[in-house]
């Protein structure tokens, strides 16, 4: 008797269902045939595990954030984390040769191999899939040739990952000379592949998601997965065909599960379940007596070649690419010749290099080579480097004729020496502000993530400047021009996974001017302007233990900054700054706190201040009731309280992970320290639908402030 497991994504836990049902009714299962998840689900319980281990595994994982290769924030590298926060976009693009390059998918899906081959350590990565416990077949796409691939030896991992390869959405999966993709295009039910594997009843489990009617589909992706979900439904109907009078075809009821809906796996595993009970009369027929069974699990738990206990790694291999040193990969292992073979703790010793970003993934395997066992570590480079880009956009609008938008787009280009030289590139193209800067990042003390960094710094900012303390609608007085140029080098320390510490010298020149002005007859002209030389020593600590950049949901963010500047005493200046953010929340609700405070340290309070125009307050989620950048000055005090509530429950068009919030604000700027933190303070409070687009987070809501103060606003981009 042949099991037959379809593909159809998060649909698969209704397998789960189906199996606990087989073992229940004692129904034994004599080889596996299976497609994508089929193929996952399958291959597991070939390898040994039974349905009761496999649902407590998938029960205790968050099989969403392994499918989408969803990182822990805070096992990121700091670089990596600082590119989140500024560039929400999450298309992966790179270049090379003139040329502009794509990831061949949206998720690379080393998550997922790592999972499966922590699952499955203990067989060889050389291995006859005959020679399971249960015999199993794997069904891809070979993507060159549009053909099937039945992948019948080598590392069960690699096939299962190799068959859920849906394109558009995992990456191709290279096994070895064929680049193979999801199964389903070719044979999401593989009926005829258990036939061939000598099959004579066949039990085929079909949980393929149904088309949807042409009226629903409302975007081209829409249209496209309909396409494909064509492609699939003929191949299903073509292999159901081929079922006879004495096979079993179960098909769950899994309305309103989707492909990607893991959340919902047991719904999906009681739906297997029932589905397999309505077929009791014929599947009670092919059961075994009770001493029959056992004597079936005895015969299969000696079946297969799993490694023996103790198995010792005789010789390392390690494959990487062009840009980056195998060295710096083996460096990263603890493991030599002679030690015992754990393929979890070698995944987790493995897992900074996955995560660091310079790897499309970083993979483990014990082969057994004449004779000889040889761990082979595969650090597979980014197809689409070895430069990359990143994008950003912010818009804002209050609906009131006054709006902003900024680009951003960011380069990185690692491994420019065999040391691991980066040069970072930052750009921003706004109708207020425009800046370039330019990096390079040279990494020092070995292996400690230490580095040196010389910079430059060019940016022109315009600020609306308004009447001194005012706090009601109204136009702005004039517009200042802010030009900036600074030159310097740092020295970066990183402070374990919690962030980074940065301490260097700079020089800079500021100057400031207003677009337009007039003389008074005193001499001089109503709107001052200046300019400042001078070098400058800078400190910066940045800490990052968010869950999330856009929508935190736990964790904490905390950033200051000290300058102090050794210029002539009409324009020396100090200053320093600080800002932090707690996420806490249980169920759906979720609060976050933010304080914010800045002071100059200088005796002449009329100085530029280290960003060249003091400290401002104003815009969304900076008192969002008033105009961008209304209040400036020389100290600065601000809180937010935030509510969130997830809205995930409903389908919102264009948005994922919904929310609603409400936040309460408090804060003010002051031009003098006599003055700093007496008062008053303004306030102002907000209601918001937000979520995360295509292009980063967006808001949409009202604010009120005082003296009657209101603002209606659409914000496209980070906001802390």
């Amino acid at each position: 008797m042949c099991l037959v497991l379809s593909g159809g994504g998060a649909r698969g836990y209704a397998h789960l269902g189906v199996l606990q049902y087989l073992e229940k009714l004692h129904v034994p299962v004599d080889c596996i045939a299976g497609t994508s998840m089929g193929a996952l689900i399958g291959g597991l319980y070939a390898s040994g595990l039974s349905a009761e281990e496999l649902e407590r595994r998938l029960a205790a994982t968050n099989l969403s954030d392994i499918a989408f290769d969803r990182n822990d924030r805070a096992r990121l590298p700091q670089s990596q984390r600082e590119d989140e926060y500024q560039y929400p976009i999450s298309i992966s693009a790179g270049y090379d040769d003139g040329k502009l390059k794509l990831a061949p998918g949206l998720v690379q899906g080393n998550n997922l191999l790592t999972l499966l081959q922590n699952w499955t350590a203990r067989l060889p990565a050389n291995i006859d899939f005959s020679r399971l416990p249960i015999p199993f077949r794997a069904v891809a796409t070979d993507l060159s040739l549009g053909t099937k691939v039945e992948m019948t030896e080598g590392s069960l991992p690699r096939a299962m990952r190799a068959s859920m390869a849906v394109p558009g959405l995992f990456a191709p999966f290279r096994v070895g000379s064929r680049t193979l993709v999801d199964g389903g295009l070719v044979s999401n039910l593989p009926v005829q592949t258990a036939r061939e594997m000598g099959a004579d009843v066949i039990i085929a489990v079909n949980i393929a998601t149904p088309l949807q009617d042409a009226a629903a589909l409302q975007s081209p992706t829409a249209v496209a997965q309909q396409m494909v979900g064509i492609l699939i439904q003929q191949n299903v109907q073509a292999q159901k065909a081929l079922l006879g009078s004495g096979d079993v075809l179960i098909e769950p009821q899994l309305e309103g599960v989707s492909f990607t809906d893991f959340a919902r796996g047991k719904d999906g595993i009681n739906a297997g379940w029932d589905a397999a009970q309505r077929q009791n009369v014929r599947l009670t027929e092919l059961s075994l007596p009770p001493q029959r069974w056992q004597a079936y699990l005895a015969e299969r738990a000696r079946n297969g070649s799993a490694l023996a206990e103790g198995t010792r790694i005789d010789a390392i291999e390690v494959r990487s690419g062009k840009h980056i040193p195998t060295d710096y990969v083996r460096g990263k292992l603890k493991a030599k010749p002679g030690d015992v073979y754990d393929g979890a703790e070698l995944n987790r010793e493995l897992s900074t290099l996955s995560a660091n970003g310079d790897f499309n993934g970083v993979t483990q395997e014990l082969i057994t080579r004449e004779g000889r066992n040889v761990l082979v570590v595969d650090a597979e480079e980014k197809s689409w480097g070895p430069q990359y880009l990143l994008f950003g956009l912010g818009l804002s609008n209050s609906f009131n004729g006054r709006g902003g938008y900024n680009l951003q787009i960011g380069h990185r280009y690692p491994w420019i020496n065999a040391s691991g030289l980066e040069w970072r590139n930052d750009l921003v193209l706004g109708n207020t502000r425009l800046s370039l800067q330019s990096e390079l990042r040279q990494p020092i003390w070995g292996s400690t993530g230490a580095y040196i960094a010389p910079y430059v710094e060019l940016s022109r900012r315009y600020l609306d400047l308004y009447a001194d303390g005012s706090d009601v609608k109204a136009s702005p007085l004039n517009e200042y021009r802010l030009d900036s140029a600074i030159a310097g080098v740092d020295l970066g320390l990183p402070l374990a996974r919690l962030g980074e510490l940065r301490v260097g010298l700079n020089y800079r020149h500021q100057r400031y001017a207003p677009n337009y002005d007039y003389p008074i007859d005193s001499g001089g002209t109503v709107f001052p302007s200046g300019s400042s030389n001078q070098p400058s020593a800078r400190i910066r600590l940045t800490i990052d233990q968010l869950d999330d950049v856009l929508f935190p949901r736990k964790g904490y963010y905390a950033y200051a900054e000290a300058n102090h500047g050794f210029g002539g005493s009409d324009n020396r200046y100090s200053d320093v700054q600080a800002k932090v953010l707690w996420a806490f929340g249980s169920g759906l609700n979720t609060v976050n706190v933010a304080l914010e405070g800045a002071r100059s340290l200088s005796s002449n309070e009329t100085s530029l201040g280290s960003n060249g125009i003091g400290f401002t307050l104003g815009g969304f989620q900076r008192l969002s009731a008033y105009a961008p950048d209304q209040f400036a000055g020389n100290y600065l005090l601000y809180g937010r309280l935030t509510w969130l509530r997830d809205l995930n429950q409903y389908s919102l068009a264009g948005l994922r992970n919904p929310v609603l919030g409400t936040s309460l604000e408090v804060g003010n700027v002051w031009q003098s320290k006599d003055n700093f933190g007496d008062g008053p303070y303004k306030t102002s409070a907000s209601v918001f639908l937000g979520g995360n687009s295509p292009v980063g987070p967006i808001y949409f809501g009202v604010a009120l402030g005082q003296r009657g103060m209101w603002n209606l606003y659409m914000q496209l981009g980070r906001v802390f």
